[in-house]
């Protein structure tokens, strides 16, 4: 076989319908439009329009509250602060929101960041965060250590 010898499978391929190019394409004319009205001309946006009458999306009734000053928590496992320990990037003996940061373990954060109970941790370790929930909290003094929720907190 030959470069010049390659072809496609059979069907693989299918030439693209040409829209408007008169009667022997199949869509000559009006090219599938129909006859007259919005949807036959260009420029048509009517996805949520019911033709005048009140769309469902207005007709629902709205339920809820959204705080617009809620807090937003960067949030840590402690598998994953093992983890960076194991691989030399975290200090264990002082590990707070900065180093946690600057190790890469936590992309940003945000309005300060809170350790939640996935995993465990295999040594004693001191972490000073803004949250943490009451198993993280158990979890970390099982281990030897001290997890402290700093003031600005919650």
């Amino acid at each position: 076989m030959k470069l010049h010898e390659l072809r496609d499978n059979p069907g693989a391929t299918k030439r693209k319908q040409r829209i408007g190019r008169g009667p022997g394409s199949g869509r000559g004319k009006m090219g599938g439009r129909g006859i007259k009205g919005q949807k036959s001309r260009s420029g048509v946006a009517i996805n949520g329009y019911e033709g005048g009458q009140m769309p469902l999306y207005q007709r629902l009734p709205k339920r809820g509250f959204n705080k617009p000053n809620r807090k937003s928590y960067a949030v840590i496992n402690l598998n994953i602060i093992q983890k960076f320990i194991d691989a030399g990037k975290l200090d264990a003996s002082a590990i707070t929101e900065d180093s946690l940061v600057a190790s890469g373990a936590v992309r940003r954060k945000l309005d300060g960041i809170r350790v939640l109970a996935k995993g465990e941790l295999t040594g004693a370790a001191t972490i000073t965060v803004t949250g943490a929930s009451k198993a993280a909290i158990e979890s970390v003094e099982k281990a030897g250590g001290a997890l402290n929720v700093s003031a600005a907190a919650e």
